[in-house]
């Protein structure tokens, strides 16, 4: 944990801490109200997500907000650096702390070769951190928290736990997943020449692909079989605090407001229910958030769901971890179509599922891809 004169300034590791994405200033102000304790967003540079960077004017705007609720706003600087570059993302580490940021999330440890600000430092999900005892590495080096590989299971949390003395767990709970350890995968430099590890992954997992055995026989044909469902841990949040997690971290630095606000919400209000049952337990920053919608992750971008290896391994289970169809929204299942007529199609409605003019609906077309289509109008079949 960061040592700041002589106080260790992180959240106790009873306080919880729900950590949403965002891709802009006013992404993290919506994620805020809708009850996240802190944000993570880009700089001007070397952020993981290249296509999500903000101004030092935008972070010192979202810090101003947050800090009116004891919310934190931390700062992706996680890419590697080339050795030119190390002079430019330590001016960028002080601009930030500058611009307010309360956090430096890292992934290049050739930024603690020399001065850094005042600041706690947080270890990227790119340091793939699956041992106890590169966990405690990383704390005795300076890193206050630390993002676990999400291929753990609950049994590997708490033993990374038991090793730390400070520094606080954070976990991914809801988003995509990556088909290769976090900071380990080189299939898009390999193939594209642009790197995950420098913010341009080109998401070749989400393409689709052809199977055969070495013998040639065909097990897949064009499918996504590397395009993983997306994380949902929202059933294990109680027995993840018990595994020593305190911050729950949302995926989607690239995904819009709606999104933000949607999935925020709802975490808000699960760890909410955990808070006012355990009177041991509290959350980080201050405040309540009043929605105008009923919170339903389903409702906006997902690929399906997943738990992933919380649980262990199930390899007497069948492989359900990949999204085969597609690496897109499908929406949730409406109705069957009975029959395509020239300019209109009938179908036979879901129960309780009605369908109004403006409706955006999807399909998987002959090509195995989804493809969508709007509504001019809805109206019923006589006798249907």
């Amino acid at each position: 944990m960061t040592l700041h004169a002589g106080i260790w300034t992180a959240p106790a590791p009873t306080a919880l801490e729900l950590l949403a994405p965002a891709r802009d200033a006013d992404a993290g102000i919506a994620a805020i109200d809708h009850g996240a304790d802190a944000v993570y967003i880009g700089g001007p540079a070397f952020g993981a997500r290249a296509a999500a960077g903000n101004s030092l004017d935008d972070i010192a705007r979202l810090t101003a907000y947050a800090h009116r609720f004891n919310a934190r706003v931390f700062l992706a600087l996680n890419t590697l650096f080339t050795n030119e570059e190390l002079p430019l993302a330590r001016k960028l580490a002080f601009e930030l702390a500058d611009a307010g940021a309360d956090v430096l999330i890292l992934q290049d440890m050739g930024l603690l070769e020399g001065p850094l600000p005042d600041i706690e430092l947080h270890a990227s999900t790119q340091c793939d951190i699956r041992t106890p005892e590169k966990a405690a590495f990383l704390e005795s080096v300076g890193f206050s928290q630390l993002v676990l590989a999400r291929e753990l299971s609950l049994p590997e949390i708490a033993a990374v736990r038991a090793k730390l003395q400070h520094a606080r767990i954070e976990f991914f709970v809801h988003g995509a997943l990556c088909v290769s350890y976090s900071g380990q995968c080189w299939m898009s430099q390999a193939l594209t020449g642009r790197s995950a590890n420098r913010g341009e992954c080109s998401q070749l997992c989400r393409l689709p692909y052809d199977v055969y055995t070495e013998a040639g026989t065909e097990l897949a044909k064009s499918k996504h079989v590397l395009s993983l469902k997306d994380n949902d841990q929202s059933a294990n949040l109680e027995a993840l605090i018990d595994a020593g997690v305190s911050s729950f971290k949302i995926e989607g630095r690239l995904k819009g407001a709606a999104y933000v606000k949607n999935v925020t919400a709802f975490y808000r209000r699960k760890l909410d229910e955990i808070i006012a049952r355990r009177p041991e337990l509290s959350r980080t920053s201050q405040g309540d958030s009043v929605f105008t919608f009923e919170p339903a992750p389903e409702k906006v971008f997902n690929r399906g769901q997943t738990d992933y290896f919380v649980h262990g391994r199930q390899y007497d289970q069948p492989y359900e971890l990949a999204e085969l169809e597609s690496p897109k929204h499908a929406g949730e299942p409406a109705a069957v179509a009975e029959e395509v007529l020239p300019g209109r199609i009938i179908v036979k409605s879901l129960p309780d599922v009605t369908f109004a003019n403006g409706d955006g609906l999807t399909y998987l077309a002959d090509d195995e891809e989804i493809r969508g289509i709007a509504v001019n109008r809805a109206e019923p079949v006589l006798n249907k």
